[in-house]
């Protein structure tokens, strides 16, 4: 599933083409890309059309595209203000194409748009496993009164997204609450990292990324963590994922990918996930995987330590 690094390379190649664009044309011609949104596809596409979009935000897996609330004609369309949430599910692609481009595979959803810079293109919603889905989302207060996560100044977010935490890059992230919090858990730390109502963004790869790197196993329960050791793991967390997005993401097949269709480098970069019997680059022991929540952890075993037995 794409993770926040894979999901901001995406909201960062849509921003400069569809803030300021209007919405000339939909297609949502397949109604499993919309499990999200509570009309139908008929619903979705006569709500769009004529709508301007006036950026593109990102909290965590999840973007939206914040909606005017007016169509060319000047007829109001909503009462409230309300974004096109965007969610990649596990492979899902939003793809910018020249007008009129010829359909893609696992096409579900295209939005025609005209954009007074770029001219007239096309955003295409493509997913194979077909997990993914948008959907017509009011947007309500954030509960700190915080610009809702990347790309935004407002302190709105899609309802749908209100449960989610803030990503450890956003800047109103609370370091000193995400410690405390992490003393009042008992489930092992990779269980808590990957829940998204704590710290949200971080998925399968760059947990196991940034435990590696912090020296901590897997299972250790997140309480029984020193201020200190779960002060180096947002360290390493917030390393990885910077570093993650400087490579574009992480592609292991032709899924996880930018608007342009370009894969991302980073899993040329990784040193835990996924090099399962390769030696660990600190000591050289090699890497062991183990079964994780219907998933797989990799990590060292001299590096990081079995915790020793809960009191």
């Amino acid at each position: 599933m794409p993770e926040l690094p894979e999901v901001e390379v995406v909201r960062t190649g849509l921003s400069p083409a569809v803030t300021g664009a209007r919405i000339v044309a939909v297609d949502a011609r397949d109604p499993r890309a919309l499990t999200r949104h509570t009309g139908g596809p008929l619903d979705f596409e006569a709500r769009l059309r004529g709508r301007g979009i006036t950026g593109a935000a990102r909290r965590g897996k999840f973007l939206w595209l914040p909606l005017d609330a007016e169509s060319t004609d000047g007829e109001n369309l909503s009462d409230m203000p309300e974004a096109i949430l965007v969610h990649l599910g596990m492979s899902g692609q939003m793809l910018l194409r020249a007008d009129g481009a010829s359909t893609e595979r696992h096409e579900r959803i295209r939005l025609s748009i005209e954009h007074a810079e770029h001219g007239p293109l096309d955003v295409v919603f493509a997913d194979q496993r077909t997990f993914g889905s948008l959907a017509i989302d009011p947007l309500v207060p954030t509960a700190d009164g915080e610009a809702a996560g990347w790309g935004t100044p407002d302190p709105l977010l899609p309802s749908q997204v209100s449960h989610i935490g803030r990503d450890p890059l956003d800047p109103a992230f609370r370091d000193r609450a995400f410690v405390q919090a992490l003393s009042r858990k008992d489930s092992a730390i990779k269980r808590v990292l990957l829940d998204q109502t704590l710290a949200s963004g971080i998925g399968n790869i760059y947990a196991d990324e940034a435990l590696w790197a912090a020296r901590i196993h897997p299972e250790t329960p997140a309480r029984t963590l020193s201020s200190r050791a779960a002060g180096r793991l947002l360290t390493e967390v917030r390393a990885v994922l910077k570093r993650a997005l400087a490579e574009g993401g992480t592609s292991f097949d032709a899924q996880y990918v930018n608007v342009n269709g370009q894969a991302g480098y980073f899993a040329h970069s990784l040193r835990a996930y996924g090099r399962t019997g390769q030696p660990c680059e600190r000591c050289g022991r090699p890497i062991v995987r183990a079964s994780f929540m219907n998933r797989s952890s990799h990590f060292c075993p001299r590096c990081q330590r079995v915790p020793p037995p809960r009191p």
